[in-house]
């Protein structure tokens, strides 16, 4: 096992962090820690590291008790979403810094830095400073920094934070790609769904310092066993469970087993069919808006109760659609799930 988590809490005054967690992470594996804001992902991560010590509990790293040993003691490389480089050395003396101070062979240290820039795809840039990169460029040579001295775990604070979404988008493939060929144990916090889905292999969602779910991208968006992680894990619409044109569509509805008094209904956007003709199930409605998202559609959409939908369209639907606002359609929810007690 990679790193076990067993039972650990944390409090900073009044606030309750982390509170009773447990996680195994299997040796290899590339593992998010998502959740919105104050969830406790940043500071379990930071325990994992040595930067913060467990009030209760016992943190485990590959097979050995890594509770209170010290940052140095871990064999951990750590990223920082602000890349923390030295700005007076160069890329390759940044990537060096660790197997320096170790006292790592000089032919052994640039052997390593060279692999390095290969690696993260700056081979020709390792005289230049921080300064004169870009922001993208700066993130892998944190990375290659952290790898620099092999760790046994290595572990990444909203890598991408600091980035424009274009480049996080291609940094999330190249991500996956360095993980696939380096094969190091690797947790990130982040915040960010779609990023977590791209690449990780396993997502542990987080909510006010305890672990709603965890599991891989596509079980976990498609069976959430609570209103909390279907709502955060996607778009959804939540609508009271009494709502008069879904009446008939809950006896198809699925129930996860932590619902016992169904109270709303989460239906996905594109769980939602729109057609021009009434047809048997087929729910009236009202197009509100159309929005042209570029790669997708939405419609807003609105019920004879008063109550509003997003629908999600494919480019073939819109040209069959053609949809406009004020026009009357029909729809038909796909799939359904129950929950109960405050919605999402």
């Amino acid at each position: 096992m990679g790193i076990s988590i067993e039972n650990v809490s944390k409090r900073f005054g009044l606030f309750q962090a982390i509170d009773e967690v447990s996680l195994e992470i299997k040796t290899g594996s590339l593992v998010a820690l998502l959740g919105p804001s104050g969830s406790g992902k940043s500071t379990l991560l930071r325990m994992i590291a040595g930067l913060e010590t467990p009030d209760t509990g016992r943190i485990s790293l590959v097979g050995e008790d890594a509770t209170h040993r010290s940052v140095q003691e871990r064999n951990i490389g750590f990223v920082f979403q602000h890349y923390a480089l030295f700005k007076h050395l160069t890329v390759r003396r940044n990537i060096a810094f660790a197997l320096e101070i170790r006292k790592v062979p000089t032919v052994q240290i640039k052997q390593r830095v060279q692999e390095l820039l290969e690696l993260i795809q700056l081979e020709g840039l390792g005289d230049r400073y921080p300064s004169q990169l870009s922001g993208g460029q700066r993130q892998r040579v944190a990375l290659a920094r952290a790898l620099a001295f092999q760790p046994q775990v290595l572990l990444l604070d909203e890598p991408f934070g600091a980035l424009d979404a274009k480049v996080r988008k291609e940094l999330r493939l190249w991500l996956r790609h360095l993980h696939d060929t380096v094969n190091v144990t690797t947790v990130f916090v982040t915040h960010d769904q779609e990023e977590a889905m791209e690449v990780a292999s396993e997502l542990v969602v987080m909510n006010k310092g305890r672990i709603e779910q965890s599991g891989s991208p596509a079980d976990i968006y498609e069976n959430p066993n609570t209103p909390f992680v279907m709502g955060f894990i996607g778009p959804v619409n939540v609508l009271p469970a009494h709502t008069d044109e879904l009446i008939t569509h809950h006896s198809k509805a699925e129930t996860p087993h932590s619902a016992k008094e169904p109270a709303h209904l989460f239906l996905r956007p594109h769980d939602i069919l729109i057609y021009l003709e009434p047809g048997e199930d087929r729910i009236p409605a009202t197009i509100e808006r159309v929005i042209h998202l570029g790669w997708e559609v939405q419609v807003e959409l609105s019920l004879t109760s008063g109550q509003t939908l997003i629908a999600n369209l494919t480019r073939d639907s819109l040209e069959e659609l053609q949809p406009k606002s004020g026009q009357g359609v029909f729809i038909s929810p796909r799939r359904i799930k129950l929950f109960s007690g405050v919605a999402a």
